[in-house]
């Protein structure tokens, strides 16, 4: 298909637009660690019955499985959980605005471990981007009433959420570089060890609570987890992986 990977890309962002909104309520409501756990066990689930309702192929190398499983740690564990920290303390607006550096950053990781190219059209355009970007976040401006403040640690965090994103990418790249996979089956790749290790350092710090019990208190949370969940880990990296395969 003609520009198969740019009409990913775009509907990728519509995708992680509209879940950055979900999982903003969501993590109000439940906390980061645990909106971060549950969406990807929820988005395992809906892989795991999409892969095996389709058929697709789950076979790789374990050299692909080891780039895809590096990636989830670096994008899922660490870039997300900044993110949905992120969210709390500057919004979804001024959080997704901070990932919009991600894209910029991506394809200069990509100039320097991928041999691309950008064109000087490719090049104005980041410019324009971080002009804007670092307008909205120097401005005083704001409303005395609004719910969320631009502050130094939710910038931190929006950073370092985007380079986890960023870094996350460029190794998943290096998996598809190897050979040819399925974004679904990429993305299971992904965040099986991403649950993994979340799991873990769960039990360590013990900041996971029961989720039967705490969506039966409080069923709105579940909602937004799982509209988020559906829109982010299951189509959108899906469709994110999709975009930079090609």
């Amino acid at each position: 298909m003609v520009y198969l990977g740019e009409v990913a890309a775009l509907i990728t962002a519509f995708l992680w637009a509209g879940s950055s909104m979900a999982f903003a309520s969501a993590a109000h409501r439940t906390g980061t660690f645990q909106v971060n756990i549950d969406r990807l066990l929820f988005a395992f689930i809906l892989l795991s019955l999409t892969i095996f309702i389709f058929g697709f192929d789950i076979i790789l190398s374990l050299e692909q499985m080891s780039y895809l499983a590096v990636s989830g740690l670096i994008g899922l564990v660490f870039g997300d959980t900044y993110l949905l920290k992120a969210y709390r303390h500057i919004g979804p607006r001024l959080a997704m605005l901070l990932m919009s550096l991600a894209p910029g950053l991506t394809a200069l990781l990509g100039y320097l471990f991928l041999n691309e190219t950008m064109s000087l059209l490719g090049l104005t355009g980041m410019g324009i981007t971080l002009s804007g970007i670092i307008m909205v976040v120097i401005e005083r401006g704001e409303q005395p009433a609004a719910k969320y403040k631009i502050s130094k640690i939710g910038i931190w965090y929006g950073i370092l959420a985007t380079l986890g994103q960023a870094v996350g990418l460029i190794i998943a790249r290096f998996a598809f570089d190897l050979g040819e996979i399925n974004g679904f089956t990429a993305t299971v790749y992904r965040i099986i060890p991403s649950l993994l290790v979340l799991f873990i350092i769960s039990l360590l710090f013990k900041k996971y609570n029961n989720p039967f019990k705490l969506y039966k208190e409080k069923p709105s949370a579940f909602g937004f987890t799982i509209l988020g969940t559906v829109m982010g880990p299951f189509l959108g990296i899906t469709f994110s992986l999709i975009a930079i395969a090609n």
